[in-house]
């Protein structure tokens, strides 16, 4: 019941253009020429780019499947926090994959889907009807699709935001596992409407690490709150946070603005086997919220 980070590689691309640079400057100088300044100019740009902020890594699931991920080496890159994988979404992940019913045949809304290592690993794993991965970082968004594709899935090419539901029977049961719809929307959690929402049909919702500063908790519970009101005639999706607890005065605020909101939430347990090979485990909780 462990996700493992298998290794970390730079990307193949940057590592040959540093092996042909190398070995072509060693044969010039093998052979007495002067090698070109420029051969050592573009050597050196190699192991900037190889030092800078990119790594890939891949993550062992408990199932067999492999999550392979494109990730910055910086915690804060490009301005966001957003394109490394943090402890709530391994605890939430492995959550998904010991509770599968939950998101089997079903249509997901993620929040705050970072570079996708949840929804990815819901959709090999889960058999969802329909993932959307969303975010509103644009750096982000682009590394998202990039590991989307990187895991064999393709994006639809638009973001429809009314989604369209197979009807029951529509589809063989093989062909929803195998191939989830996967969608990745631009999602401003203060922008968007209600309408918009309604049209996504979202069945669950999930998100992980997003709990984290003030102001994004009240944009969140406005989201909550948006979601709760916008379901019309279905009935209101089930909704999961996980959250690790850096600042325990910011997860209380989240608490204590939940209830404000008038929003049920319970505190789901931690597996027992629950080991994310971390020198020190942080403290990372799932909350079922009740919108």
């Amino acid at each position: 019941t462990i996700l493992h980070p298998l290794c970390v590689k730079y990307p193949p691309s940057a590592k040959y253009r540093r092996c042909f640079l190398t070995e072509l400057i060693k044969k010039l100088e093998s052979t007495a020429a002067e090698p070109l300044d420029e051969l050592y100019e573009a050597l050196a740009d190699v192991l900037k780019e190889e030092e800078s902020t990119h790594c890939y890594k891949n993550y062992l699931l408990p199932t067999g499947d492999c999550v392979s991920l494109s990730e910055s080496t910086a915690l804060i890159s490009g301005g966001t926090t957003g394109l490394v994988t943090w402890e709530a979404a391994l605890l939430l992940a492995q959550w998904a994959l010991q509770n599968p019913a939950v998101f089997r045949d079903r249509t997901i809304l993620e929040l705050g889907s970072g570079i996708g290592f949840t929804g990815i690993a819901i959709c090999k794993t889960c058999q969802p009807r329909t993932f959307i991965f969303s975010d509103c970082h644009p750096r982000v968004l682009r590394q998202l699709g990039e590991n989307i594709r990187l895991n064999g899935f393709t994006p639809e090419p638009d973001v429809p935001w009314s989604i369209q539901t197979e009807p029951q029977g529509q589809e063989l049961e093989g062909e929803i596992c195998q191939n989830p719809k996967v969608i990745v929307a631009e999602l401003d959690w203060g922008s968007v409407t209600e309408e918009q929402l309604l049209g996504l049909r979202a069945d669950v919702v999930i998100a992980a690490d997003v709990v984290y500063d003030p102001e994004i908790i009240l944009a969140l519970i406005g989201m909550l709150q948006k979601l709760s009101t916008c379901r019309a005639d279905r009935r209101a999706p089930e909704v999961f946070i996980a959250s690790t607890i850096r600042n325990p005065d910011t997860y209380q605020l989240f608490q204590a603005e939940l209830d404000k909101a008038g929003i049920r939430w319970q505190m789901i347990p931690a597996h027992s086997c629950c080991n994310f090979l971390y020198d020190v485990q942080p403290d990372v909780t799932i909350l079922q919220l009740f919108i």
